[in-house]
């Protein structure tokens, strides 16, 4: 500790290049931690240094119980993010001074703030023998003349605090911890069990699903009209989970599910809380025990994308001119092209589950009314609507597929459950709608959905040299070509984004380029990987800005690079 002390006065009132020379990759023992220096940034106004901090786990104290599974290792690095982020907003250490060029900037420390969702990440790690936050700081300076003062204070003050109140372990947010982590297991737990009982998700009742705006992931009050959720007696069931105990609500059954109502009464709303109910979230978001399949994918039209080599033959025939959709491929998909790809590009990485919203699909490719065929027969119709395949995709490849309906009946003869929302509460009205609309197995068994892989060739991935960069949550700058995550809807944390990226590189410089690996068993490989492995390998050490997408996600990134180069398997 006094070392460092002598360390940043001595480079005080210097060119802000001394910091580099006197802190880049020191180690400085402090009474109950060490400050590890990874990386120093070259200038005031580059990204902030890195560093790190461990405290051992004789000193940190914590029970037996936080670290003793993976799953509570997860849980319990979460939620000490959380404390970490907290502790240094509440000082105010987060706060980032951004003046003129002579003016004074720096000066703050910061964690990766995480979202409602818990989520493995890189910010906190345990180690054999230490617990380890991973942080950055953006060293003083004025102009660029170094303010070793003001990283006195950081460093010496500010960080002790900070770690004195998150990382060793007292009775004050014991309990908090516990039950977050509990929480998490008791979620994970729940998802496990929904393939065994015939379900796609469950939503809990007393759930609030309605989020504070649309700006906002924060659950809506009571006060401004939230409503608990309650679900309708045919489908309430019950799970028995180890520390929760029995939990109730509603099941959302395997098969073809609709959900239909008025505008504006929850439809979309119930829907967006199964797409992130792939993941676990914290206690006191209104969506804990709301899970979704682990493998449930939102899938939409997107006008615009580039498309390489998939066969979307099951959805969409021969196109004019003779082009084949058995290999098709485009620069600019059309909306109906583009949710045929994105339907199979999602099987081809083991999709289960399908989450479609009528107002973010093309028209003409979930349905043809029965004028419109009059009109254009369907011998001049290359598109076969997702209503004519959705039950052979459960039939055949065991597809489930949830959709969320206004405006179109003609699905209540292919759907096995049939949910109305009214006001925010959901009923069963799958009998009358059968009885409007037909038995559920009267869709035309001809045709189906083919699923062929892809084989990832390396060449697509390679960069050129050039550098990778994301942009928040939506955007990665690959080389030269800039992959538009807008549509990727179940990417939850820019910390997600900034990995696939380095998975992409990772694929890149690992796959034979003599035997070239089917998409999903390339990109299963870079998922299994240990996060820190990753990031190490990447920048020659431990980086705490990482967390674990799914294999889903990764795909729809690799397949929306206008670079990508497969080849369809014989």
């Amino acid at each position: 500790m006094r070392a460092l002390s002598e360390t940043l006065r001595r480079v005080d009132g210097r060119g802000y290049r001394a910091y580099g020379d006197a802190l880049r990759g020191a180690r400085f023992e402090f009474e109950r931690f060490t400050l590890v220096v990874d990386h120093v940034q070259a200038d005031p106004f580059a990204a902030p240094s890195r560093l790190r901090v461990r405290v051992p786990l004789a000193v940190a104290q914590f029970p037996q119980w936080a670290f003793s599974s993976k799953v509570r290792s997860i849980g319990s690095c979460d939620f000490l993010t959380r404390l970490f982020y907290d502790e240094a907003h509440a000082l105010g250490a987060d706060v980032r001074r951004g003046g003129s060029w002579s003016g004074v900037k720096g000066g703050d420390i910061s964690i990766e703030r995480p979202t409602q969702q818990i989520l493995e990440r890189t910010s906190i790690a345990v180690t054999s023998d230490a617990v380890e936050a991973r942080f950055t700081a953006s060293l003083p300076a004025q102009g660029r003349t170094i303010l070793g003062r003001l990283a006195e204070q950081m460093l010496m003050d500010w960080l002790p605090r900070i770690v004195d109140a998150s990382l060793l372990f007292v009775d004050r947010w014991g309990a908090a911890m516990l039950h977050h982590v509990d929480c998490y297991e008791d979620q994970e737990c729940l998802r496990g069990q929904l393939r065994a009982a015939g379900l796609v998700a469950f939503v809990r009742d007393g759930a609030v699903l309605p989020r504070e705006s649309g700006a906002s992931d924060f659950p809506l009050h009571a006060d401004c009209g939230a409503v608990p959720f309650a679900s309708p007696p045919e489908r309430r069931v019950s799970f028995t989970l180890p520390h929760y105990g029995t939990v109730q609500g509603m099941g959302v059954p395997v098969g073809v599910t609709l959900i239909v109502g008025g505008g504006f009464h929850g439809k979309s709303t119930l829907l967006r809380s199964l797409e992130y109910g792939v993941y676990s979230h914290v206690p006191g978001d209104g969506r804990e025990y709301v899970v979704s399949d682990a493998n449930a994918i939102k899938v939409r039209a997107e006008d615009g994308r580039a498309v390489r080599s998939v066969d979307i033959s099951g959805f969409i025939g021969a196109l004019p001119y003779g082009r084949l959709t058995t290999d098709f491929s485009t620069t600019s998909a059309s909306g109906s092209t583009s949710q045929a790809a994105n339907i199979a590009e999602a099987l081809e990485v083991g999709a289960t589950t399908l989450l479609l919203d009528e107002d973010t699909s093309a028209t003409n490719f979930l349905v043809r009314d029965s004028k419109m065929r009059l009109l254009v027969p369907d011998s001049k119709e290359p598109i076969t609507p997702f209503v004519l395949r959705v039950r052979s995709l459960f039939r055949d490849h065991g597809v489930s597929t949830v959709l969320v309906l206004g405006g179109c009946g003609d699905y209540f003869a292919v759907a096995d459950t049939v949910l109305a929302m009214d006001a925010y509460q959901p009923a069963d009205v799958t009998t009358r709608a059968h009885e409007i609309g037909g038995n559920p197995e009267s869709e035309p068994a001809a045709g189906g959905v083919s699923l062929r892989k892809r084989l990832l060739l390396p060449d697509g991935l390679d960069t050129g040299g050039r550098p990778v960069r994301t942009h928040g949550l939506q955007e990665i700058s690959y080389g030269e070509q800039s992959i538009d995550l807008r549509a990727v809807s179940q990417l939850v944390d820019e910390c997600q984004t900034r990995y696939i990226a380095l998975l992409m590189q990772r694929a890149a410089a690992t796959i034979d380029v003599r035997r070239p690996l089917a998409v999903r068993e390339a990109l299963q490989a870079a998922c299994e990987l240990e996060l820190d492995a990753v990031g190490a390998t990447q920048f020659g050490h431990p980086i705490g800005d990482l967390a674990r997408p799914r294999l889903l996600e990764l795909a729809c990134a690799v397949n929306r690079l206008r670079t990508l180069l497969v080849r369809l398997s014989a």
